[in-house]
């Protein structure tokens, strides 16, 4: 297992369309949900995501292929803290349609390089691996209900 990188993945039973709009909210895995809608990925773009619990998290939007590739650059360890290279990761979803359904591929990388302890690094790293599984179940419930 890398030190510097997480992947994780899921199977949603949805067009691939459909994730693409909810993959294409920047922050969506760390903004507060009320906040997102009318949020679309533009390459080059800067916003920050708002979390009433964990604080606020500015977000760059790195890369935009539609409707297969996003990656975004993000103040992981350091909410509230201008985006720099040394304080941010990057997250890249991959959307990949088999048959009606979509698979996420999720790759958050950089955790090596961020500022700080080894100890920071570390808890961050850890916070992520648990946190992925999570926002990518209630992505997946999101995207999978009959009215969205």
């Amino acid at each position: 297992m890398s030190e510097d990188r997480i992947e994780s993945e899921t199977l949603i039973a949805a067009p691939l369309e459909r994730v693409w709009s909810l993959v294409a909210q920047p922050g969506f895995w760390v903004a507060d949900k009320a906040g997102l809608p009318g949020t679309v990925a533009r390459e080059g773009e800067s916003m920050v995501a708002r979390n009433s619990e964990h604080g606020d998290f500015p977000v760059r939007v790195e890369k935009v292929e539609p409707p297969t590739y996003l990656a975004y650059r993000w103040t992981s360890a350091f909410p509230g803290e201008e985006l720099r290279e040394d304080n941010s990761t990057l997250v890249e979803f991959t959307l990949t349609q088999e048959g009606e359904q979509t698979r996420l591929h999720v790759v958050e990388s950089g955790f090596a390089a961020l500022a700080g302890s080894q100890e920071l690094r570390s808890q961050n790293r850890k916070d992520h691996s648990e946190g992925w599984p999570l926002e990518l179940d209630a992505l997946k419930t999101r995207a999978e209900q009959p009215s969205a």
